[in-house]
Protein backbone atom coordinates (compact mmCIF):
# COMPACT_ATOMS: atom_id res chain seq x y z
CA UNK A 1 0.00 0.00 0.00
CA UNK A 2 3.11 2.54 0.82
CA UNK A 3 4.31 1.87 -2.49
CA UNK A 4 1.36 2.42 -4.63
CA UNK A 5 0.69 5.95 -2.27
CA UNK A 6 4.48 6.97 -3.22
CA UNK A 7 3.95 6.17 -6.57
CA UNK A 8 0.55 8.26 -6.66
CA UNK A 9 2.80 10.68 -5.23
CA UNK A 10 5.15 10.58 -7.57
CA UNK A 11 3.13 11.08 -11.00
CA UNK A 12 1.37 14.22 -9.62
CA UNK A 13 4.86 15.64 -9.09
CA UNK A 14 5.73 14.62 -12.50
CA UNK A 15 2.61 16.03 -14.12
CA UNK A 16 3.50 19.24 -12.18
CA UNK A 17 6.39 19.75 -13.73
CA UNK A 18 5.04 19.73 -17.02
CA UNK A 19 5.21 22.97 -18.72
CA UNK A 20 1.78 22.87 -20.18
CA UNK A 21 0.59 22.06 -16.72
CA UNK A 22 2.37 24.55 -15.03
CA UNK A 23 1.12 27.55 -16.89
CA UNK A 24 -2.44 26.48 -16.61
CA UNK A 25 -1.95 26.38 -13.12
CA UNK A 26 -0.35 30.04 -12.89
CA UNK A 27 -3.54 31.38 -15.22
CA UNK A 28 -5.96 29.10 -12.40
CA UNK A 29 -3.68 31.34 -9.34
CA UNK A 30 -3.51 34.59 -10.91
CA UNK A 31 -7.38 35.90 -10.21
CA UNK A 32 -7.00 34.44 -6.69
CA UNK A 33 -3.83 36.02 -6.13
CA UNK A 34 -5.47 39.58 -7.10
CA UNK A 35 -8.01 39.20 -5.17
CA UNK A 36 -6.02 38.38 -2.23
CA UNK A 37 -3.72 40.78 -2.57
CA UNK A 38 -6.41 43.93 -3.48
CA UNK A 39 -8.94 42.90 -0.24
CA UNK A 40 -5.46 43.17 1.93
CA UNK A 41 -4.04 46.28 0.54
CA UNK A 42 -5.91 48.78 3.12
CA UNK A 43 -4.00 46.67 5.66
CA UNK A 44 -0.70 46.62 4.06
CA UNK A 45 -0.89 50.99 3.92
CA UNK A 46 -2.29 51.05 7.45
CA UNK A 47 0.30 48.84 8.77
CA UNK A 48 3.21 50.73 6.94
CA UNK A 49 1.42 54.05 8.20
CA UNK A 50 1.49 52.57 11.78
CA UNK A 51 5.40 51.86 11.18
CA UNK A 52 6.27 55.27 10.09
CA UNK A 53 4.30 56.76 13.30
CA UNK A 54 6.40 54.65 15.99
CA UNK A 55 9.68 55.55 14.18
CA UNK A 56 8.51 59.30 14.40
CA UNK A 57 7.79 58.86 18.15
CA UNK A 58 10.77 56.91 19.22
CA UNK A 59 13.30 59.39 17.59
CA UNK A 60 11.30 62.01 19.44
CA UNK A 61 11.86 60.41 22.80
CA UNK A 62 15.54 59.59 21.56
CA UNK A 63 15.56 63.31 20.62
CA UNK A 64 14.02 64.48 24.37
CA UNK A 65 16.04 62.35 26.45
CA UNK A 66 19.46 63.37 24.96
CA UNK A 67 18.19 67.22 25.43
CA UNK A 68 17.11 65.99 29.00
CA UNK A 69 20.61 63.88 29.84
CA UNK A 70 22.50 66.55 28.40
CA UNK A 71 20.83 69.35 30.59
CA UNK A 72 21.44 67.30 33.59
CA UNK A 73 24.53 66.90 32.78
CA UNK A 74 24.98 71.04 32.58
CA UNK A 75 23.08 71.50 36.23
CA UNK A 76 25.31 68.89 38.03
CA UNK A 77 28.35 71.20 36.89
CA UNK A 78 27.09 74.11 38.13
CA UNK A 79 26.40 72.73 41.46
Amino acid sequence: MLNMKDSLVQQCLDVLKREDIKQEFKILINPVLEFVLHEINPYIYTILTLVFLIFIMILAILIILIFLLRNKQIINKVF
